[in-house]
C-alpha cells in the first residue's frame, strides 16, 4: 500500500489543476479581506469591516467549501480512474486503491483548509475591527463545521469511486447539505417523535452554526459530529464494497 500511496502521491503532486485550485482558494480569502477592509477606510458608514462577518464568510460558505472538496477528490478520482484497470493487473488491490486515494486528497484538502484557516485568522486579526472572542467563536464553529465537511467528502469520494456523474454527485450534494433540513421537517412534521429529526440534517446544522456563530453564542455541538460521523461511515462501507464489486473497464 505505502508503495502505491507514493505513487499515487507522485501524480496528484504533479496535478497542476489541484495546485491552481488552491491557489484560487487563498486568493479568494485575501480577496475579500480586502475588499472589506477597502470600503472600511473609504466609507465612514460600512458596518462589515469587522472579523465577525469575515469570518462568518466561511461558517455560511459551507456548499462552496464542499464544491473544493469535489475538486480535490477529482484530481485522483477522474481522468485517473482509468488507470484502475493497470494497477489491478500488477496485483494492487481494490481495498488499497479505495483508501490510497481517500487518504491523499483528503490529506491535501485538510491542509488547504488549515493553511486558508490560518490566513483568515491573521488577516482578520490585522485589517478589521476586533470582537470579544471572535477567533475562539471562529474556530469552535470551524470544528463543529468539521464532520460535516468531511462527510461530505467522504460522499464525494464513494460515489466517484463507484462511477457516479459528477452532476449526480452535484445533485446529491444539494439535497443532503442544502436542501435536507427544511425536507425532513416538512415530511415528518406530522409525525409524533420525528417532527425534531431535521435538527440532525447537515443543511440545518449547517445553518445552526451560522446563526450561533453570528450571534457569538458558539458553542460545541456533538449533534453535528453524530451526524457527520453516520453519513462518514455509511458511504465510505457502501462506496468500498460497490467498489470492491465493480465491473472495472
Amino acid at each position: 500500500m505505502i508503495n502505491y500511496i507514493k505513487s499515487e502521491n507522485y501524480r496528484l503532486f504533479r496535478k497542476k489543476g489541484l495546485h491552481i485550485t488552491s491557489l484560487i482558494c487563498l486568493l479568494l480569502i485575501i480577496f475579500s479581506a480586502a475588499t472589506l477592509y477597502y470600503f472600511g477606510q473609504h466609507e465612514p458608514n460600512f458596518p462589515y469591516a469587522t472579523s465577525l462577518f469575515f469570518y462568518s464568510n466561511v461558517i455560511g460558505s459551507s456548499i462552496l467549501i464542499l464544491i473544493i472538496a469535489f475538486l480535490f477528490n477529482l484530481a485522483l478520482t477522474g481522468k485517473d480512474m482509468s488507470l484502475i484497470k493497470q494497477s489491478i493487473s500488477f496485483g494492487i488491490s481494490r481495498n488499497t486503491i479505495f483508501w490510497s486515494k481517500l487518504i491523499l486528497t483528503l490529506s491535501y484538502f485538510l491542509v488547504i483548509c488549515v493553511v486558508g484557516l490560518l490566513l483568515m485568522i491573521g488577516l482578520g486579526e490585522n485589517l478589521f475591527v476586533k470582537e470579544e472572542q471572535s477567533v475562539s467563536n471562529f474556530l469552535i464553529a470551524s470544528f463543529n463545521m468539521l464532520p460535516i465537511v468531511l462527510s461530505g467528502f467522504f460522499m464525494i469520494h464513494a460515489m466517484k469511486m463507484m462511477k457516479a456523474g459528477e452532476v449526480y454527485i452535484i445533485i446529491m450534494l444539494l439535497f443532503f447539505f442544502v436542501f435536507s433540513g427544511d425536507l425532513l421537517r416538512l415530511i415528518l412534521r406530522p409525525i409524533s417523535g420525528l417532527d425534531e429529526l431535521y435538527q440532525y440534517a447537515p443543511s440545518t446544522q449547517f445553518n445552526e452554526n451560522l446563526m450561533s456563530f453570528m450571534d457569538q453564542s458558539t458553542q460545541f455541538e456533538f449533534r453535528y459530529w453524530i451526524t457527520g460521523i453516520v453519513i462518514s461511515v455509511i458511504c465510505l462501507l457502501i462506496g468500498a464494497r460497490k467498489f470492491a464489486k465493480q465491473y472495472i473497464d
